[in-house]
């Protein structure tokens, strides 16, 4: 039976909702994006810079290396750019073209002014406030709940934007609560190409030309080097896990490179496209076949994520692992079973894996990721799985993955709290 022509429509949506260009880490780029509005707001250079973020932001651009800064790192490094040389109609590629002339501007911008890092008022997630001044002058930017939703808008008192405040909901986007593995399978068969071709090519193009940088130059802990130099190029297994790893590389370490994102992150949006492409290749499939494995891959990632929600203590990789082998799956020849067993799968393995912010040791957690993906796909082919009973594991796929998000968002609320903690004692705001 084909499927419901408002679900289809709705499916499409959210990919191109979701499947987005970011230059950078996106929590820095957030952060960028909101300086640059406010900078704007003002009609001046700002002299005085305050920043309030919520702990997830805090731990999210702390240790990550921010584009086009000349290898700087943290909140003052990213408002910085994002008012010195940022576009604010560009959005997440807020910083995507910046000159030399304006690195340089940036770098002395952060030695020269006053810049004060706080906690955010609230108790939202996610949550930007951006306040910068001219002598008596200032404006007022704040964004919340994901990385493009500016909320309010301030000129002095003089109110330029202002939006209700939903919470998680993300009321501008398609809705992903209706997504499910059974129909994204279904979808996934059913699709016409020229309705996701777009958006796929320039996830493709993006997210490989970011992880053959990652292998060709020399980031972070250069991951996916260190797989290919210990386990060797001749297993596609440890291919896709070397390829992922290596976009990770780069994009943690500086690389000037745009990413395609999923569920606003670079890091996932790589995680759950590089592996499904690399194993395409190997395997001589057709451009039909990739585009509807990655439909798959990005989809299933969008799901297991819905729950969770754009940040929190559980590593967003491992989703994004498992939604790619159950891309992987698909590209197999997999049915919906065989799907929903390696989604199951894959996120029993490692689900304890936490999130303690974007750094270099994101590649090797896509890594570990990749490979739960994959193993969850073979252990079904060789008949084994996880049961129902069997730790978190639920019976049924959308049971797990209702379960898994559950465990993220209300249990590791106070594991998120205590690695902010960590994270910064002794280092700022201790």
């Amino acid at each position: 039976m084909a499927m419901d022509g408002f679900l289809y429509s709705t499916y499409v949506q959210i990919l191109k909702d979701e499947l987005l260009p970011a230059m950078g880490c996106t929590e820095p780029i957030a952060v960028a994006y909101a300086g640059a509005i406010a900078r704007r707001a003002l009609g001046a250079l700002p002299d005085r810079v305050v920043i309030e973020v919520s702990r997830n932001i805090i731990k999210n651009v702390k240790s990550v290396i921010v584009p086009h800064t000349g290898g700087m790192r943290g909140l003052e490094a990213a408002c910085a750019v994002g008012i010195v040389a940022g576009k604010a109609d560009r959005e997440l590629e807020v910083i995507s073209e910046v000159t030399p002339e304006q690195i340089e501007a940036t770098q002395k911008y952060v030695q020269d002014t006053p810049m004060t890092v706080d906690f955010a008022k609230s108790d939202l997630i996610f949550d930007i406030c951006i306040t910068v001044y001219r002598g008596s002058d200032s404006a007022f930017v704040r964004i919340v709940d994901y990385h493009t939703n500016v909320v309010c808008v301030r000129r002095g008192e003089e109110v330029l934007l202002s939006r209700e405040i939903t919470g998680k909901t993300e009321s501008a986007m398609a809705d992903k609560s209706l997504l499910t593995i059974e129909n994204i399978y279904n979808f996934a068969n059913e699709v016409k190409i020229e309705d996701v071709k777009e958006v796929l090519d320039r996830q493709i193009a993006y997210n490989m030309a970011i992880a053959e940088e990652g292998i060709r130059g020399n980031y972070g802990a250069n991951i996916g080097k260190v797989l290919l130099k210990t386990y060797g190029e001749e297993d596609i297994k440890i291919r896709a896990r070397a390829m992922a790893a290596a976009g990770s590389d780069a994009r943690m370490n500086g690389c000037e490179l745009p990413v395609v994102i999923n569920s606003g992150s670079g890091n996932q949006g790589i995680t759950a496209s590089v592996p499904v492409i690399v194993y395409a290749r190997h395997l001589g499939v057709s451009d039909e076949k990739l585009y509807r494995a990655l439909v798959v891959s990005n989809l299933s990632t969008l799901h297991i994520k819905e729950g969770i929600g754009r940040l929190s203590a559980y590593c967003g990789a491992v989703g994004a692992g498992s939604g790619a082998g159950a891309g992987i799956a698909y590209l197999m020849g997999g049915d919906f079973t065989t799907l929903a067993h390696t989604l199951v799968n894959s996120l029993a393995i490692i689900s304890g894996t936490i999130c303690d912010g974007a750094k270099a040791s994101c590649a090797a957690k896509i890594a570990s990721a990749v490979d739960a993906g994959i193993l969850g796909y073979y252990m079904y082919q060789n008949g084994q799985e996880f049961l129902g009973g069997d730790g978190i594991v639920k019976r049924g796929v959308e049971n797990t993955i209702r379960c898994i998000g559950l465990l993220a968002s209300v249990g590791m609320q106070e594991t998120d709290k205590e690695i902010v903690k960590l994270m910064i004692q002794n280092n700022f705001m201790a």
